[in-house]
């Protein structure tokens, strides 16, 4: 065994070894051994050759500046009394003889008068002229030294020591009678200064010989050695270990020589050692690895078995949804056909109890079904064109009920700055909206739930909404906050038993929301109430869709407005106001009062306050103290109960609405009985409304192109029609259209070849195609666009999603020439409120009506075609399911799906969607039989319902 000394020793060898490899690497020791010595040596050479040398430089012009003054100023004082008596010889002698003996150094030598006008010289030459001074005022009482590259001139006063002075008067205040000009040569300081660089550089270059010379021996003395050292490190780098080196070595490489036949002696001794665990570790890694293949063939079956449960969990969901929506509809079905009948009050109550049971059911099964997709990514959000408020409102106005069961306030607050026009998935945004508000009605007994939205990014293409719903209920404690978002998580077990539900609302509503490029947050304490917060991207639409109020009839009204709740006051109170109205708004009794004492009177009175048997009382005091000093008097009551709504309006009031109230209806309420005071606003005719266009509508099913050509009528003026592609190619070959709407999927030619064709090889080569598609994908969406359509529509088609394309893609083909008012609202017909012509739960009859426009007469012919088409729908898609062929059954369920659209079926559309969607991203058809099957029961159900009524 080796000791610590050596094993140290050995440390400090390799480490020496590898720092003299890692320097190596870039220079070699010669190379380093001459820089470290000669750099040295340079530098120490410079610094002492040019301190001497400037020394020399210094030394010598001040020797030259010493010599000319020493000439000058004697000179100066010799030549003072021969150039009083103006003695010119002696003057000239005397600067000869001072000439001749400093010569060479001196080139002239001259004397001035005080005129600066020459005497005498020793020396007339060509640069003569710049031994004088330039002006008088300039002279110096001293010498003056003036530079020049080959020479130097120094200029001495000549004093007049004869005029008077006492002994305090300097030399400096005697009267100047001239001055001596010499000129010096620096040719021989010049030649001194070459020579003191030359020597500098001669003994720099001697150095640097000198360094060179010790440093290459130095090289050679070391390299020797160190080249067997280098050479023995790289055999051992090679693997060879026996790489003794046996000629001793001085010094350090000595220590070195013997550390590297010791570790060539240890590597030999280790590799047999090495050697034998590597064959150790070998047959110990067979027998891990054998054990890691039966692991990992039993994780593939455990993968395979789970993959197995999870495709059998989802097949379960979906066949249990089929399973359990059949009886049901039928439950609920029957139970509203057993309303119909004569009933006692206990069977009534029953019947209560039964609907609603089944409804929480349904409710239920929605809720596992839309988690089930939510989990395995397989819910797309819509991107259609929708209006925030009425889409709020619609949730209000079906939640409003439960929250005045309760006597709760319900309110919202909408920012001014919120967009009214939206694009994204609006049924998905009720949807958390109804979430979150039905929870807080929910769970808060006393109190208020209010909702206030606004708008915290704003850009030109992008929204983001800030939705928060408050409410005044129990709370949820910290601890319990996070099982909320949790899949079946409430925060108390029996809240399932106390107030129902699955506990997947609000896992959804995080999803949906995430969905929305979003997120959702809570802030709660218990017994302090709940507010949820959460964002949403959405994006704005090009054009806006403007909906006309009657607002030019509020203008400068004067209103006084009465609500005690907060949040209702400021959110009635911000319309008010947005609508250019004088209010006077009140908070309290005293308010009100002290606004009622005023000399005027008001042109509209609106009072806020809450509808129970309770507050009757003070709801006719506050009618009575109005009703004198207002011209019109609204109330406006937390209930939906038609007979409070009447009774409350015989004690006074001209009109009574439900909080939380919309804003249209307040708008039309309060204008009423202003509408005459504006006969400037011209409602168009339905002849003035007709833009001067002309179109081709293109579709397969009848009863699609039936429907969009009666919504077309009414917009523009000349209409064509197609049931195929080629047939829309023939027509443009030999037409000129300002609009082609075109359906995708159609026999003989599809819409994307059609469209191509058309834009290639027609005269509508100009001509905006829009695509006209029961349902489109993302991907879907973004290859049309490409293909050449202009733009796309989603079936169902209405009025106003035509209306909002003929502005957007054909109203800049409207001939100048012909008057066009396609940009004036046209109102929205009212829905006709006949009834359907038989009675299914299938059949959404208001809905039917929505898409056919509010013409009752089409609704009926659109659901006629619709119960026409099912049997051949039936038997088609029977025969392409025996023949397992998918094209066939996607082509069946499309054109199925675009008759759905129209005729008020949701359920019928949303299988049909679902179908279609799940075909398209290349489903198997064992993978959609049970939509499939929960499909063909409700073609069944709808007409065992026509033909039960026509029994």
């Amino acid at each position: 065994m080796i000791d610590k000394a050596k094993v140290k020793l050995y440390s400090y060898t390799i480490k020496l070894i590898n720092k003299k490899i890692i320097f190596m690497t870039k220079l070699g020791l010669r190379e380093w051994v001459l820089l470290l010595t000669l750099v040295p040596a340079m530098i120490i050479g410079l610094i002492l050759g040019s301190y001497f040398t400037i020394n020399r430089y210094l030394e010598l012009n001040d020797f030259l500046i010493d010599q000319g003054t020493n000439i000058a100023e004697p000179l100066a004082i010799a030549a003072e009394n021969a150039l009083i008596n103006k003695d010119k010889k002696t003057l000239n002698r005397l600067i000869s003889h001072s000439h001749n003996k400093h010569s060479p150094l001196i080139k002239s030598i001259a004397i001035f008068d005080d005129e600066n006008k020459l005497i005498v010289t020793s020396n007339f030459h060509r640069h003569f002229s710049q031994l004088k001074q330039n002006k008088k005022t300039e002279y110096h009482k001293n010498t003056s030294t003036t530079f020049y590259d080959t020479y130097i001139v120094f200029h001495t006063p000549i004093f007049d020591h004869s005029a008077p002075f006492n002994s305090l008067t300097l030399t400096e205040a005697l009267p100047i009678i001239g001055f001596i000009a010499v000129q010096i040569n620096k040719d021989q300081a010049i030649m001194e200064k070459q020579k003191s660089i030359i020597l500098s550089i001669f003994v720099i270059l001697l150095t640097l010989l000198f360094a060179l010379i010790s440093a290459f021996k130095l090289s050679q003395f070391l390299a020797k050695p160190l080249g067997k050292i280098v050479f023995a490190i790289d055999q051992l780098k090679e693997g060879k270990q026996d790489i003794a080196i046996e000629q001793p070595m001085s010094g350090e490489f000595e220590l070195i020589r013997h550390g590297l036949n010791d570790i060539s002696r240890n590597m030999i001794v280790q590799k047999d050692e090495m050697q034998k665990h590597i064959d150790q570790a070998i047959s110990d890694y067979r027998e891990t690895l054998e054990q890691y293949e039966t692991q990992n063939i039993q994780l593939n079956i455990a993968k395979q078995e789970a993959q197995d449960a999870n495709r059998v969990k989802s097949d379960f969901l979906a066949k249990m949804s089929h399973e359990l929506r059949t009886p049901l509809n039928g439950v609920i079905g029957f139970t509203r056909q057993l309303y119909k009948t004569p009933l006692n009050k206990n069977q009534i109550d029953y019947l209560d109890t039964i609907e609603l049971s089944a409804n929480s059911l349904l409710s239920i099964i929605s809720d596992i079904l839309d988690f089930s997709k939510l989990e395995a990514g397989a819910m797309e959000l819509e991107k259609i064109h929708f209006q925030l408020r009425d889409t709020v409102n619609e949730v209000l106005t079906l939640l409003a009920p439960s929250a005045h069961e309760k006597s709760l306030e319900l309110s919202i607050y909408i920012q001014n700055t919120v967009p009214e026009n939206l694009i994204g998935d609006p049924t998905r945004f009720k949807q958390i909206l109804i979430n979150l508000i039905s929870n807080a009605i929910k769970f808060t007994e006393t109190g208020s739930v209010t909702i206030d939205i606004e708008c915290r990014i704003f850009d030109i293409k992008h929204t983001s909404l800030l939705v928060s719903v408050k409410d005044t209920g129990h709370g949820i404690s910290s601890d319990k906050q996070d099982s909320l978002f949790m899949a079946f998580g409430q925060a108390d077990s029996s809240i399932t038993r106390k107030f129902g539900g699955t506990g997947l609302g609000l896992i959804i509503t995080k999803h949906l929301v995430e969905a929305m490029n979003g997120g959702i947050s809570l802030n709660s304490a218990l017994g302090k109430g709940s507010c949820f917060t959460f964002n949403a991207l959405f994006e704005l639409p090009e054009h806006n869709y403007i909906e006309i109020l009657p607002i030019e009839s509020l203008k400068q009204k004067r209103v006084l407005y009465y609500e005690s709740h907060e949040h209702s006051f400021d959110a009635t109170l911000s319309i008010l106001k947005s609508w250019h109205v004088q209010v006077e708004a009140c908070r309290t009794i005293n308010e009100l009062e002290s606004a009622l004492k005023q000399e005027f009177n008001f042109d509209i009175s609106i009072i806020g306050h809450s509808a129970s048997p309770d507050t009757i009382k003070d709801i006719r005091t506050l009618v009575s103290m109005t009703r004198e000093h207002t011209d019109y008097l609204y109330l406006m009551v937390n209930t939906v109960s038609h007979n409070m709504r009447e009774a409350l309006v015989t004690i006074g009031a001209d009109a009574c609405l439900s909080k939380p109230v919309n804003h249209k209806k307040l708008c039309e309420t309060l204008a009423a009985p202003y509408r005459l005071d504006h006969p400037t606003i011209h409602t168009p005719t339905p002849k003035e409304q007709i833009l001067p266009l002309k179109a081709l509508v293109v579709d397969d099913n009848a009863a699609n192109l039936k429907l969009i050509c009666t919504l077309l009528n009414e917009q523009i003026e000349t209409l064509d029609t197609a049931h195929n592609g080629a047939q829309a190619l023939s027509l443009a070959k030999s037409r000129k259209y300002d609009l082609i709407f075109l359906d995708i999927q159609m026999p003989i030619m599809d819409g994307i070849t059609a469209c191509k064709m058309i834009l290639d090889s027609s005269l509508n080569e100009d001509t905006p195609i829009i695509a006209v598609t029961a349902h489109a994908l993302v991907s879907e969406k973004e290859h049309l666009l490409k293909t050449g359509f202009r733009g796309y529509l989603t079936k169902p088609l209405d009025e106003d999603m035509l209306r909002q394309a003929i502005h957007e893609y054909g109203e800049h083909n409207t001939p100048s020439n012909k008057p066009s008012t396609s940009k004036s609202k046209k109102p929205k017909q009212q829905i006709n409120s006949s009834e359907a012509p038989f009675q299914s739960h299938v059949i959404d009859w208001p809905l039917a009506l929505e898409r056919a426009g509010g013409k009752s007469a089409l609704a009926h012919e659109m659901l006629h075609m619709l119960m026409t088409s099912i049997p051949e729908t039936q038997k088609k898609l029977e025969q392409a399911y025996i023949d397992k062929k998918r094209e066939d059954i996607l082509q069946v369920i499309h054109k199925f799906h675009g008759a759905c659209c129209y005729t008020g079926v949701p359920k019928l559309k949303q299988l049909a969607e679902t179908l279609e969607i799940s075909l398209k991203k290349g489903a198997k058809i064992q993978d959609i039989e049970p939509e499939l099957f929960e499909f063909q029961d409700e073609l069944i159900n709808l007409l065992s319902d026509a033909n039960v009524t026509e029994a």
